[in-house]
């Protein structure tokens, strides 16, 4: 039996009396969300919108049941509860907050699609409404700052005139006439929402009655999406909200950056620069650091039997990648071998100059398979990372004995 669909006429109606003409019970469906058992009710009528053409589906209650779910199964749509109706006789209820904010979302994504079109020839291929953020895919070249910019003006100059926003029954030849933003290849009478002298476009979503309930168009960024681009945009409370929050963190990081709101930019590079130079002045110093240690421990590192001289040490208070400069300067000299380790990373480096004749990544790998932790490298030089830092010690320990 054809369910049918009050929300094609009337978005608005948020409760409505139906019968239940069928209830089975449906097993778990994890990838939905949903790990309990659940009822699939299928009414004679309803204002409840199931996912589709980017647009979630609706939630609220059907009489004591809570819908999780709603699904089109092309002439029927099936309802997913927590409950079996005690009466066949229900009433629906939709929550409203979420209903209209997405009518406000989809109404906006028309309207921007169609400036995005209109204006800089770029025509909309998907769209889909998510709980924070909407997207649409755009086609062509990619969308400059201005584009964008000129896109949302327009729209919002739309928003703010009022225009109505009407519901138009036709085939496709009769909407092709009428001036359609989309061609469809799909037969019998379609669906289509009109915003007076802005978009004319097919759809089975709900949409608010005027441009002016869209609330504000906020378009937020462009990126590439495979061979398309895809623009990032809110409307209506959630423009408000979000609105407000990037203000929030762009006044926090004016305090931050001790400087006005709209210094951010000039005051970020500032710090970017400093930064960079005192990561240079830094770097260099810890060079000439390794280099003076490894002098001093080469001078004092003894000759084994074969003339290795080993280092085994774990440094503390030092970054990982200090290891790597010492190792270097230290494994300079003829049958030299660093066995190295940072207490507080738990990173591992061995290294040897070539004329000690070891194998330090298989070393490591032998090592690592007793203590724990991941890494590898080149016979000469190979670094680790242990799964326990604390096992630092006894990585080095392990080592030598190997050597």
């Amino acid at each position: 039996m054809t369910t049918r669909r009050l929300y094609y006429d009337d978005a608005y109606e948020k409760e409505f009396e139906a019968r239940v003409i069928h209830c089975e019970v449906l097993p778990p469906d994890v990838k939905s969300g949903i790990t309990g058992t659940v009822w699939g009710l299928i009414l004679d009528r309803t204002a409840f919108y199931p996912t589709s053409g980017g647009q979630p589906h609706d939630l609220g209650k059907i009489g004591d049941a809570n819908v999780l779910d709603v699904r089109d199964e092309g002439e029927e749509i099936i309802h997913l509860v927590d409950r079996k109706p005690a009466d066949p006789d229900v009433n629906g209820c939709i929550n409203w907050p979420r209903r209209f904010d997405h009518m406000q979302q989809h109404t906006g994504q028309h309207l921007l699609s169609a400036m995005f079109q209109e204006r800089f020839g770029l025509p909309t291929v998907s769209f889909h409404l998510g709980s924070e953020i909407c997207t649409i895919d755009l086609r062509g070249p990619q969308p400059t700052e201005a584009m964008l910019e000129g896109a949302e003006r327009a729209a919002n100059q739309v928003a703010f005139e009022d225009r109505p926003v009407n519901v138009r029954y036709g085939t496709a030849d009769q909407l092709l006439q009428l001036g359609v933003r989309k061609e469809v290849d799909r037969e019998g009478i379609l669906r289509a929402i009109e915003i007076e002298a802005a978009d004319l476009q097919p759809c089975g979503g709900t949409h608010v009655k005027s441009t002016g309930q869209i609330g504000v168009v906020l378009v937020r960024r462009s990126s590439k999406v495979r061979q398309d681009w895809r623009v990032e945009f809110v409307c209506g409370r959630r423009a408000e909200r979000i609105a407000r929050h990037d203000f929030q963190l762009l006044r926090e990081t004016a305090e931050t950056l001790s400087c006005a709101p709209e210094d951010i930019a000039a005051a970020a590079g500032r710090a970017l620069t400093e930064r960079d130079v005192n990561f240079k002045s830094l770097r260099a110093t810890q060079q000439r650091l390794a280099e003076a240690e490894a002098t001093i421990t080469l001078q004092t590192a003894p000759h084994g039997v074969r003339g290795f001289r080993v280092v085994s040490r774990v440094f503390e208070g030092v970054p990982g990648d200090y290891l790597g400069l010492f190792a270097t300067e230290f494994s300079k000299a003829e049958k030299a071998i660093a066995l190295l380790a940072a207490a507080e990373g738990g990173q591992v480096l061995f290294a040897q100059h070539p004329s000690a004749g070891k194998d330090m990544n298989a070393l490591l790998k032998l090592v690592l398979e007793e203590v724990g932790g991941k890494g590898g490298g080149t016979r000469d030089f190979a670094r680790g990372q242990l799964s326990d830092p604390a096992k630092a010690r006894k990585a080095l320990d392990t080592a030598m004995s190997f050597i």
